[in-house]
């Protein structure tokens, strides 16, 4: 008697009148808003502008699905193409079967439409989106047990998952819960991509990749466990090949690029916000602005200054026209001191050329 295990439910739908609520389309869902959401807020804090990571989503989102689902179909081509199979179940994404690998190659091309129409740089945006898109796997992977699927080999641990259906070949019994290991695994990467983005300010695509690394690591030992049928190549499931290479591409990505383009990017949105905390984001024309009222301040003090020099050749009137009750047209002008000065000199030499002229005239007489 076992004292200890995972049940599985014993249904993946409920069915609400007419419309059915599967299990595993509400898993994806729910990480799909998960991942939005973090990505809002991780966006924002260095600058963007909200509601941007959700533009993109849309066109990242739908092209995700379809890689997921492409790659899924490829690799396991015989459970559609195969003798007995019905090819229309290639589309029943509902029951099952999205390939990570697929699912991100394609959503990065949508990710990088959306971008370009939006005049921001793709690897910034997957830098603040990278630790939401792990935790909705990790909500995703439940829609597994929902299921009743990717579970590992027959264990009596007490965490043992109970597997009770018997179709497409499943077999009742007790089996390691692959789903519940890598949902945990990748819980721990999203953590350690936050906590690495905060440490060492990873910009330019690095956190992204950071979380590809990782979860190539934890995908690697878990499909390992897993004893559902995939292809095998040199002894090895397909998928195992896969995180190996895609781990050596992100490994490299990241030295390289820390070379090429170290820190992080300093504008991340056109006319976004600046971030608050240790964000490093700055607004695209705070610059601009900054040196325009600079040149506004010194063109106001350079004025003054001429103003006062014009000023300093002449003594201001006792009362000026405001300070003046009487109008405007009433009053006289008034001379200044050097002006009456040099009226009584003109008058004074007047005189003297006169009493010079009645002297000569006096001697002729």
């Amino acid at each position: 008697m076992e004292l200890a295990y995972i049940p599985s439910p014993s249904h993946g739908v409920v069915h609400l009148g007419p419309i059915p609520l599967r299990g595993y389309a509400f898993c994806i869902i729910i990480g799909v808003f998960v991942a939005v959401w973090l990505g809002n807020k991780r966006w924002i804090a260095r600058g963007g502008r909200p509601g941007t990571v959700a533009d993109i989503a849309v066109w990242a989102v739908p092209f995700g699905l379809v890689g997921g689902r492409l790659y899924h179909v490829i690799t396991d081509y015989e459970l559609y193409f195969s003798d007995g199979r019905d090819w229309v179940d290639a589309f029943k994404v509902w029951q099952g079967g999205l390939g990570i690998w697929g699912a991100i190659a394609l959503g990065a091309v949508g990710a990088w439409i959306g971008c370009r129409r939006r005049g921001i740089p793709l690897p910034a945006w997957a830098d603040a989106l990278a630790p939401g898109i792990v935790f909705a796997q990790a909500i995703g992977r439940w829609g597994n047990w929902f299921n009743q699927e990717l579970y590992g080999k027959a264990t009596d641990v007490p965490w043992a998952l109970h597997i009770t259906s018997s179709t497409d070949g499943r077999v009742p019994g007790y089996y390691h819960p692959t789903f519940l290991y890598e949902s945990l695994w990748c819980i721990g990467v999203g953590f350690l991509v936050i906590w690495a983005d905060r440490r060492f300010k990873l910009g330019h695509g690095r956190a992204f990749a950071l979380y590809v690394a990782a979860y190539c690591v934890g995908r690697g030992w878990i499909e390992y466990m897993r004893v559902d049928d995939a292809h095998h190549i040199l002894g090895l499931r397909l998928n195992d090949w896969t995180a190996m290479v895609v781990f050596v591409l992100a490994v490299t990505y990241i030295v390289v690029s820390a070379r090429l383009r170290p820190g992080r990017e300093e504008v991340v949105e056109p006319d976004g916000d600046t971030p608050d905390g240790d964000a490093v984001a700055l607004d695209k024309n705070a610059d601009s602005k900054a040196d325009d009222e600079a040149d506004d301040e010194a063109d106001e003090s350079t004025d003054k200054k001429s103003d006062g020099k014009k000023l300093d050749g002449k003594k201001p009137d006792a009362k000026t026209d405001t300070e003046s009750d009487e109008p405007a047209q009433s009053k006289e002008p008034v001379e200044s001191p050097e002006a009456e000065e040099l009226v009584e000199s003109e008058e004074s030499g007047s005189s003297v050329e006169a009493a010079r002229g009645e002297a000569e005239s006096a001697k002729k007489v």
